[in-house]
């Protein structure tokens, strides 16, 4: 009885500072005046002059080039942010205090001190550290900054979540950056050093794709829709005002220059022929159709109908695949709907292939427990399972190619194609919260050549192992070597026991919703 007492006491009192700690630190009001909106291309900027004449040669359709190398990723940004005459619209998940966040939030700077109008809308989950930053851009005349699913309590910030966790387990997990309304690069990139190759340590692969033209136009629109949501703060309504703000972010951009100086990755900003002759309109761009596909912002509130979300979407863009499958994804969880789906298409004579991060590669354990659970069906119905290796030693010049052949440490990007013909490029995981609690956006692209490209690499085994399922129904992992020699593995390769122990343990626990 004693016990009992014990535990409703302690109940109530978690209850009673439950409630202390939400009124003491409420959502601030929204803004009550009309929020700004896009500025459509025009002949009067440099880009417009380039790209609207090739635009109108080509209806209908966006001119493309697809971005897996991390140095093209960095310079497209920069080039862009340099090139930008009127407008600047950014909207990020998660912005470092690295080399290379400094170097682009410096060079926002600069575009706005050049009069450019720049819109920032970042996700408050992932900028750290950076408050006071960006309350002194948000201060400057032609600098807008908005902060999507705020957190009230600033410090400690993530205190937050234990009063308000339904609203803030969502969070806006897309990737967009757009200058003058005419150009736009999207994909699974963040701002960040890891997520371009740069420096040491662990790197992601990713992919981005830079758009021209219609591509460009629609995600001016769908910036709008998250920029007047009703998830989307002014920062001077959740941040406290900054008199260093600035001096701090010219402080840490020349150490970034000065890090960044030397480096190929430099050389790549003040050369780059391919995205010069691209954002000149020049012969680098594929023309096709791409389609933008992105959840209603009100998925930050759970309030978005199934129909408009990017999952819903999906199935009548693709239509029924004929010939294959190829999906790549860093946190691949199927769930039973995708699991039944995969079966579905190899048990129908369709060559379907996935990839995703074995143990060793992983940055999340806990997706690694989560996708063990239809990981054996899969392979049981035919689908061809790879899992990427880890390597200790990342490469700058890692490209769509070559993260299939071993020079990068971790895999990130969200990709998939349909009869080497289409493909998407975006922010969609494939797991349970990029279906169900984060928001998300991606291309949906025609191009054989992208398609091709990547299930290419995808005949490769160097940097993967396949996973596949003995005679007496356990797993093995078949690594290929250079030599061409393969090796097998009985467990995950490369890991321990503690860290197989400790996968398994969590496969057993109810987490799959919030991964």
């Amino acid at each position: 009885m004693r016990f009992l007492k014990v535990v409703l006491a302690l109940l109530v009192l978690g209850s009673v500072a439950i409630l202390g700690l939400r009124l003491a630190h409420p959502l601030p009001p929204l803004p009550t005046e009309p929020p700004s909106v896009a500025i459509p291309a025009s002949p009067d900027t440099a880009l417009g002059r380039a790209l609207l004449p090739r635009a109108a040669e080509n209806p209908g359709l966006s001119g493309i080039v697809p971005l897996p190398d991390g140095r093209d990723a960095l310079a497209a940004r920069v080039l862009m942010s340099r090139a930008a005459e009127e407008t600047i619209d950014v909207q990020y998940y998660i912005w470092q205090t690295d080399t290379t966040g400094w170097l682009l939030l410096e060079e926002l700077r600069a575009a706005a001190e050049r009069g450019v109008r720049v819109r920032l809308l970042l996700d408050d989950n992932g900028i750290p550290g950076l408050d006071s930053v960006l309350a002194a851009m948000d201060a400057l005349a032609t600098v807008e900054v908005r902060i999507f699913n705020p957190f009230t309590m600033r410090r400690p910030k993530l205190l937050s979540y234990a009063f308000d966790f339904p609203r803030l387990n969502r969070r806006m997990h897309n990737k967009s950056m757009t200058v003058d309304g005419i150009a736009t690069v999207i994909g699974g990139r963040n701002i960040g050093d890891i997520y371009f190759a740069y420096g040491d340590g662990t790197a992601y692969f990713d992919l981005d794709v830079l758009a021209v033209g219609t591509a460009a136009e629609d995600v001016s629109v769908d910036f709008d829709r998250y920029w007047a949501s009703a998830s989307a703060y002014p920062a001077q309504v959740v941040l406290p005002p900054s008199h260093t703000g600035l001096a701090e972010l010219a402080a840490a951009a020349t150490c970034a220059r000065g890090s960044v100086r030397g480096s190929d990755y430099l050389a790549a900003i003040g050369e780059s022929p391919l995205l010069r002759r691209a954002l000149a309109g020049e012969a680098a761009l594929e023309w096709t159709t791409v389609t933008l596909v992105s959840d209603d912002p009100a998925k930050g509130l759970g309030q978005a109908e199934k129909t408009d979300l990017l999952v819903g979407q999906m199935p009548g863009l693709l239509e029924s695949p004929e010939r294959s499958v190829d999906l790549v994804s860093a946190y691949l969880i199927p769930g039973r709907v995708g699991t039944d789906l995969l079966q579905g298409y190899a048990r129908d004579g369709l060559a379907v292939r996935v990839v995703t991060n074995s143990l060793e590669a992983t940055d999340v354990p806990p997706v690694h427990s989560a996708w063990m659970r239809y990981r054996d069906e899969l392979i049981a119905a035919g689908v061809t399972v790879l899992e990427l290796r880890a390597r200790p030693e990342p490469s700058a010049s890692d490209t769509l190619t070559n993260i299939l052949m071993g020079s990068v440490s971790s895999l990130h990007a969200k990709t998939f194609t349909v009869d080497g013909e289409r493909v998407f490029i975006g922010s969609f995981n494939f797991d349970p919260r990029s279906a169900s609690l984060n928001t998300e956006m991606g291309f949906l692209i025609d191009s054989p050549g992208i398609a091709k490209a990547l299930a290419r690499t995808l005949d490769g085994r160097e940097a993967v192992y396949e996973v596949v399922q003995t005679g007496d129904g356990l797993l093995a992992w078949i690594e290929t070597q250079s030599s061409g020699e393969t090796a097998t593995h009985t467990t995950e390769p490369n890991t321990s026991a503690l860290e197989r122990a400790m996968v398994r343990f969590l496969s057993w626990l109810p987490i799959e919703w919030i991964l």
